[in-house]
């Protein structure tokens, strides 16, 4: 067989391939359909429960069996995906309204896992069922699944624009959406006050709709943004915990600073970290006023304690966990969904838009289908009312006739050729019928206890109401007004069922207040040691002990914690370290790594210099390398929030030897291993940028490189330098010249 070679332009392929998986991404799998406001995945995981019959009023069904009937017939993404899915549609701390009633252990807000799906059982909510699938058979389209061995709806015929109740979170290629979660009853509200008046500004809706109603409570902080957020369908709303202060009974018994209510966006690991924080806090003495901090959560709610001193200031405290912890966070808001067949980002008012466009077009479908089952109705109980007034007529053909299609071709057509009437008179009658097809059907079925004389006005009242519900569909059907009546009954019947109070409070918090600058503006004395451990003393314990300290140490700083301490190192990095990210100690203590602590890795550089970064404004440092570059570095070049930046730029197999600070020196002595010193004015080197290679300081042998370089500030008579660990006086040491080598020194 011929193989056929088709050419095509490389990067057209990969464009053409990467649009198709980012749209299938997006479309089919990551971003919520503006109709129903589900994913792909949820719509198949509800609708195949409700295929299951697993409504609220039967018993439970282990998972793995709804994960294993989904991923078979309509979602083989893998199992993963319907199981975690089923999980969060589940839990009342990520969804406002859950639509699947979990039996077993799916998670907890801290962060725990669900049991595997083979231990958990579920089925619907009854706001699920009622509210999601209710009338499937009349309203959307279906289409085949992914083998075309089953039918799948489009979208579930959703009665409440879901994509604000529930919100929706999702990361496709190259967008992402994010909408928050409301409440049932103001969002009911909100359409309503919408399907009375489209015109209405995105302010005005937001009198009713309020803003968002996040399932974990909580207080949102800028309600003065909202409508800018909801105008434009992006934007970021400040949440804060929740906290109540509660006094002690007794003398003897602490304030407490009770946290109830979190943030939406600390669910899960957030609050162990957020634990975690205030107990750095408390420990760095920036939470001076706790005393103890323990976690009472359980399953009635969350409740975070922390005990106070006496006369704390508890505004203070609520003030810097705002400004240090989670408990103070911003929800970003992108109201994208598909909307038409691509993503769009929404505001309010297209969200209500495209949810009411859905409801039109399903109740026009649903309608349409109740007229012409009561059509179908009316045309029936019309047969049987007619045959029931000439009733000795029909028996008359049935007794007459050999089988069943002879007695239907008489009641349809008058045909009564084949009929052999027993008695005579009813001929002439007979050749007047004319049954549609449908009439004939019935009334061949017909009972004789129909005949009785009650069933007969059952029948008549039956078709009265046949001839009401005809007239009333006719009306929806033809005009918006009387399906926006329809629509607005349906949602009023949803929120009296099922509406909850509003759980997050709205308001605009004033701005937390916390000058960390001057709160934390501790002294102490930065130590480093030569094994990498640093920590930082007290200022009173390094006075005690000043002598041992500077003995055992290699660095010893004076600082604050506001600064920073930084290293330079021999590879040309300069990296930095916060000193509140640096633990203070006792005498004893042997601290942290500063590896832990920074970009700084041992194990491939040493430093060559540390100081405390605050200071290095104003000032000017002499950089040497062990190939003799040399030159003079403003400090300002190292203000950077950078943890680490190229501190110069080094030659191949060249490394920094030496950073000193330059301010007040007059020469510097260059001495090289070989021996040789070079003595010249400090003036003579070149002020450069920290990127520069510098200049070179004096002329090397092959063999031979830089020790170390000296520098005086001329006011010593006899200065001294460090020869091969000997004490050499500069005044009996030959000194070389700037434009060549020195001579050898000779002691």
């Amino acid at each position: 067989m011929a193989e056929t070679i088709i050419t095509t332009e490389y990067s057209e392929e990969m464009q053409r391939s990467y649009m198709n998986y980012s749209m299938s991404v997006i479309t089919a799998r990551a971003i919520p359909d503006a109709r129903d406001g589900l994913k792909p995945v949820q719509r198949r995981v509800l609708y195949d429960m409700g295929e299951l019959h697993l409504g609220h009023d039967k018993p439970h069904r282990k998972s793995a069996r709804i994960v294993g009937d989904t991923m078979g017939k309509y979602h083989p993404h893998g199992d993963s995906s319907i199981y975690e899915t089923l999980v969060v549609l589940s839990q009342s701390f990520k969804k406002g309204m859950p639509l699947v009633d979990g039996h077993g252990n799916f998670g907890s807000i801290e962060g725990d896992g669900a049991a595997a799906m083979r231990y958990t059982e579920a089925r619907l909510q009854k706001f699920a069922e009622e509210v999601y699938l209710k009338d499937l058979d009349k309203t959307v389209r279906f289409v085949p699944n992914y083998d075309e061995t089953e039918k799948e709806p489009e979208v579930l015929p959703v009665r409440v624009p879901n994509l604000l109740l529930n919100g929706a979170e999702g990361i496709a290629v190259g967008m992402s959406t994010s909408i928050p979660p409301h409440n049932l009853g103001e969002v009911i509200d909100t359409v309503m006050a919408y399907i009375d008046q489209p015109e209405m500004e995105t302010e005005a809706l937001l009198s009713v709709l309020k803003g968002p109603d996040f399932p974990t409570g909580g207080i949102i902080a800028n309600k003065s943004e909202l409508p800018a957020i909801y105008e434009t369908g992006t934007g970021r709303i400040k949440l804060r915990a929740r906290m109540e202060v509660e006094l002690g009974k007794r003398r003897s018994d602490r304030d407490k600073l009770v946290i109830t209510e979190i943030p939406y966006t600390m669910i899960g690991a957030g609050i162990n970290k957020c634990l975690s924080d205030i107990a750095d806090l408390v420990e760095s003495k920036k939470l001076a006023d706790v005393v103890d901090i323990s976690n009472q959560s359980n399953k009635e709610g969350i409740r975070i304690v922390l005990e106070l001193k006496k006369d704390a200031d508890i505004e203070k405290i609520q003030n810097i966990l705002y400004k240090k912890t989670k408990l103070e966070d911003t929800f970003g808001v992108n109201m994208l969904a598909i909307a038409n067949g691509r993503p769009e980002t929404l505001n309010l008012k297209g969200i209500l838009k495209n949810y009411l466009d859905f409801q039109y077009e399903n109740n026009t479908r649903k309608y349409q289908v109740l007229l012409e089952k009561e059509q179908e109705k009316k045309e029936i109980k019309e047969g049987l009312i007619t045959a029931c007034d000439c009733i000795d007529l029909i028996i008359a053909i049935l007794r007459g006739s050999k089988n069943l299609k002879d007695a239907k071709a008489c009641l349809m057509e008058g045909d009564i050729s084949k009929i052999q009437f027993r008695t005579p008179g009813f001929e002439e009658d007979a050749k007047k019928l004319h049954f549609t097809e449908k009439q004939a059907s019935a009334i061949l079925e017909m009972r004789l206890y129909k005949l009785i004389g009650l069933e007969i006005l059952a029948l008549q009242k039956e078709y009265k109401e046949t001839l009401r519900k005809i007239k009333e569909y006719q009306k929806i059907l033809g005009s918006r007004e009387a399906m926006d009546e329809v629509i607005k009954e349906d949602l009023q019947s949803i929120k009296e069922e099922f509406a909850v109070e509003r759980r997050t409070k709205i308001e605009d918090g004033r701005e937390a207040v916390y000058d960390e600058a001057a709160e934390s503006a501790r002294p102490g004395v930065f130590v480093l040691d030569k094994f990498g451990y640093c920590k930082i003393l007290e200022p009173s314990i390094y006075e005690r002990n000043r002598e041992t300290v500077d003995t055992e140490n290699v660095y010893v700083l004076p600082c604050h914690t506001t600064d920073k301490i930084g290293l330079f190192t021999d590879l040309g990095a300069f990296h930095q370290v916060k000193v509140t990210e640096i633990p203070f100690g006792k005498l004893r203590d042997k601290g942290v790594p500063i590896d832990n602590l920074s970009k700084f890795d041992a194990t491939k550089e040493r430093p060559v210099c540390v100081v405390n970064a605050a200071q290095l404004k104003g000032q000017k440092l002499l950089f040497a390398t062990k190939d003799a570059m040399i030159k003079i570095v403003p400090g300002g070049e190292f203000e950077t929030n950078n943890r680490t930046v190229a501190a110069t730029k080094l030659q191949e197999n060249d490394m920094l030897l030496s950073v000193q600070p330059a301010d007040g020196m007059k020469e510097a002595v260059i001495q090289t291993t070989s021996g040789i010193f070079l003595r010249f004015p400090i003036e003579e080197i070149s002020e450069m940028k920290k990127n520069a290679k510098g200049v070179r300081g004096i002329k090397l042998g092959r063999t031979e490189s830089l020790e170390t370089i000296h520098l005086l500030d001329g006011t010593e008579d006899d200065p001294i330098v460090m020869y091969k660990e000997k004490t050499v006086h500069l005044s009996r040491l030959k000194i070389g010249h700037r434009d060549g080598k020195g001579s050898r020194a000779r002691s």
